[in-house]
């Protein structure tokens, strides 16, 4: 009698606190919604957190979104802010491979943990990225560039985990010298590129091609294992003879570990019904990123496997973990 008294109580708990989580999530947002961003105003992440904003204060019917850029330690500030906060929906993680994937093989010690910190709302979009040189470089290919890069070593600016893996991959697959030069973002780096105080770097097409059909940056190849349709003339880096290399970054939203899971599904729906609108399909094609969207579990498998996938890239670049 005791048991079954006992198992009655549960399941009207149990079943009042999902109405009571129903009830809260069918009433949110009440206040606005902070979407932190990792990297710099310009980004590539920037853009598409920009414009996703706008895709979620649509079909909360005109919540307020704010983009909270915290740049810097390679995306733990705005990691471990997010890990602080609460878990009510009103901070959400724009994020990277950086943090999830990259970071845990690069850093003998996180501020956060990318696994336990963090529920996995819905991957977004994946993209790869150009290989360029200041606009006046004498050097007009890849053979070029490996030729001058084994006679000394080239500086190379990164803002983040996969221009810097980028590079590095390249470097240990061609046999040349470069030198790592740190950014809190890729803007910076590719500022000082434009200026010459770099040689060259491995930026999103987001923030580097307006400035390479300028003519203030040379594109010479394609980070991706198929050519851009964006830059259609661009040969890949495998095309012009660094066999077997590609690399893609991937952007995804998290919200704080114990968000509840009906809020969880909510956003889930929103972000991957809205990466097909009008202002999603535009950034889009100016980023030359994919439409790649998961749920949530889909987003925490892929998660574990692309971790994998960043350690073994990382070894092999012969990164030392800092």
């Amino acid at each position: 009698m005791k048991t079954r008294l006992a198992n009655l109580v549960a399941c009207l708990l149990l079943g009042s606190t999902a109405l009571i989580d129903g009830a809260w999530a069918q009433s949110y947002p009440s206040k606005p919604i902070m979407l932190v961003v990792p990297f710099s105003p310009g980004s590539g992440t920037d853009q598409v957190a920009r414009g996703m904003a706008q895709v979620i204060t649509s079909a909360l019917n005109g919540a307020t979104v704010v983009v909270d850029n915290k740049p810097g330690a390679s995306g733990m500030i705005a990691a471990q802010a997010v890990a602080k906060a609460p878990a009510d929906g009103y901070t959400l993680f724009m994020t990277t491979n950086t943090t999830q994937s990259a970071n845990p093989h690069l850093f003998k010690k996180l501020s956060y943990d990318p696994v336990g910190d963090f529920t996995p709302v819905a991957a977004i979009a994946r993209g790869s990225m150009v290989l360029v040189l200041p606009g006046n470089s004498p050097i007009k290919s890849v053979g070029d560039f490996i030729t001058a890069a084994k006679n000394k070593p080239l500086t190379f600016g990164a803002g983040n985990s996969s221009s810097r893996v980028a590079a590095e991959m390249f470097s240990q697959m061609t046999g040349t010298k470069t030198l790592y030069v740190p950014y809190k973002g890729n803007p910076q780096a590719v500022t000082d590129l434009v200026g010459g105080q770099l040689d060259f770097m491995f930026a999103d097409t987001a923030t580097a091609l307006p400035l390479v059909q300028a003519g203030r940056l040379k594109a010479i190849a394609y980070a991706g294992d198929k050519r851009s349709a964006a830059v259609p003339s661009l040969p890949t880096l495998d095309e012009a003879g660094v066999k077997g290399y590609e690399l893609y970054y991937w952007v995804a939203v998290y919200a704080p570990k114990g968000t509840p899971p009906e809020l969880v599904k909510r956003l889930n729906d929103i972000l991957v019904t809205g990466v097909h609108s009008s202002v999603m399909t535009t950034i889009y094609t100016q980023a030359v990123l994919d439409i790649f969207t998961t749920t949530p579990d889909g987003l925490a498998q892929f998660q574990r496997a692309e971790t994998e996938k960043w350690g073994r890239v990382i070894k092999a670049a012969g990164i030392e973990a800092e």
